[in-house]
C-alpha cells in the first residue's frame, strides 16, 4: 500500500470516535516527571511527561481499537461473537468489550502467554484456546471465523483499529497544551504498529513539529525491518521479554500510516526494558510490563543524547503483569 495514496483518520474523525466511545475506555492522565534518578538516566535538561495509558481499562490501550471495530458490528454479527489471537492484551480487552457490548469471545493464545493474562480473560468471561505459537494461533482463529461465524477483530491492523488508537495521540497533544507544554518529541513502543499507527496520525496532524519516535525490542523488530524494506515484513519468532511486543508480522494499513507519519524506528534490548522498568518503579511509582517501560529505555538508551533538552512524551502502553514475573523481571541478574 502506498502510504501516500490510502486516506488517513482525520483530527476531527479521531474526536468524535473518542467521543463515540465514552466512558467505555477512560481519558488516562498525563505526568510532568521530576526526579534526580530520572535526570542522571536521560539528562538534566530534558522534560519528561508520561501518558499514563496503563490505567486504561483492562490494563492497556487496547480496548480504544477494539471498541471501535465493533460498535460498528450490525446486531447479527455483533451477537455471533468476536474472536481474536492474542499474547494477553489484546485477548484480554476483546474479553472486556464483549462483556461491555452483550456478547461472547473466543480468543486464541501462545502457550508461552503470561497465565496471568489467561486468568484475566477468563475471569471477564472470554473462552481460551491455547497454540505452540503466534504463527499457529493466527491460523486457528481463520478455522474459528469459519466454523463459528465469530467476527475477526485484528490486534492490531485497520482504519477502525488506528481510529481508535489514535485517541492516545489526540489526548496526549489536549492534555500537555492545556498544561501548558509544547511536546517536541513523542516516544511509544509497538509490536505490530497499530498503536503507533494511531498516534503517530494524530499527533503529526495536530503538532507537525513534534517527532514521533517508535520503539521495538530487537527480538521482535518486525516494524523496522518494514520500514526498511519499504513493505509488510515478517519475524521468524518472537524472542523479547516483552512478549506483548511480539508480533509476527506487519499489516500493510498500519504499516502505511507508520511510514507517512513516524520519524523513525529504533530498538531496544530486554536488559535496556528491564533497567527502564526499574526506573519507572524508582521515579514513577509504576508497576508496568516490559512494554510499558520501552518508551522509556529508548530515551535512555539509543534517543538519550538526540532528545537532551528536549520536551518528551512517553506512553506507558500497558501494565498486565504479575507480581511473581515482575519481582523476577527487576532483579539485576534476571
Amino acid at each position: 500500500m502506498d502510504p501516500h495514496s490510502f486516506t488517513a483518520p482525520t483530527i476531527d474523525a479521531i474526536r468524535a470516535n473518542r467521543a463515540r466511545l465514552g466512558d467505555r475506555v477512560i481519558t488516562t492522565p498525563i505526568r510532568l516527571l521530576q526526579d534526580h534518578a530520572l535526570d542522571a538516566a536521560v539528562g538534566a535538561t530534558t522534560r519528561v511527561w508520561l501518558k499514563e495509558e496503563l490505567f486504561q481499562r483492562t490494563g492497556s490501550f487496547k480496548p480504544r481499537g477494539a471498541l471501535s471495530v465493533m460498535l460498528d458490528l450490525d446486531a447479527a454479527t455483533l451477537a455471533r461473537g468476536v474472536t481474536g489471537v492474542s499474547a494477553g492484551n489484546h485477548a484480554i480487552s476483546l474479553a472486556y468489550c464483549a462483556q461491555a457490548l452483550g456478547t461472547t469471545a473466543k480468543v486464541v493464545m501462545p502457550r508461552s502467554a503470561n497465565p496471568f493474562r489467561v486468568q484475566v480473560c477468563r475471569e471477564l468471561g472470554a473462552a481460551i484456546e491455547l497454540v505452540d505459537n503466534v504463527h499457529q494461533a493466527f491460523a486457528r482463529v481463520k478455522e474459528i471465523e469459519a466454523a463459528e461465524g465469530r467476527h475477526f477483530v485484528h490486534p492490531y491492523e485497520g482504519p477502525k483499529t488506528a481510529l481508535g488508537t489514535a485517541g492516545v495521540g489526540l489526548e496526549f497533544i489536549d492534555q500537555t497544551r492545556a498544561a501548558g507544554a509544547q511536546l517536541d518529541a513523542v516516544i511509544v513502543a509497538t509490536g505490530g504498529g497499530g498503536l503507533s499507527a494511531g498516534i503517530a496520525c494524530a499527533v503529526k496532524q495536530m503538532s507537525p513539529s513534534t517527532a514521533v519516535y517508535v520503539v521495538e525490542p530487537t527480538g521482535a523488530d518486525s516494524l523496522s525491518r518494514s520500514m526498511r524494506a519499504g513493505s509488510p515484513q515478517s519475524i521468524d519468532a518472537v524472542r523479547t521479554i516483552a512478549d506483548s511486543l511480539g508480533a509476527p508480522r506487519c499489516e500493510p494499513y498500519s504499516f502505511a500510516l507508520n511510514q507517512r507519519y513516524v520519524d523513525e524506528v529504533v530498538l531496544v534490548n530486554d536488559e535496556q526494558m528491564r533497567e527502564a522498568m526499574r526506573l519507572t518503579f524508582r521515579v514513577a511509582k509504576l508497576v508496568v510490563e516490559p512494554a510499558g517501560a520501552a518508551a522509556l529505555a529508548a530515551l535512555m538508551f539509543p534517543l538519550r543524547a538526540r532528545l537532551e533538552g528536549r520536551a518528551v512524551g512517553l506512553v506507558v502502553c500497558g501494565a498486565n503483569i504479575d507480581p511473581q514475573t515482575y519481582a523476577a523481571q527487576l532483579l539485576p541478574d534476571a
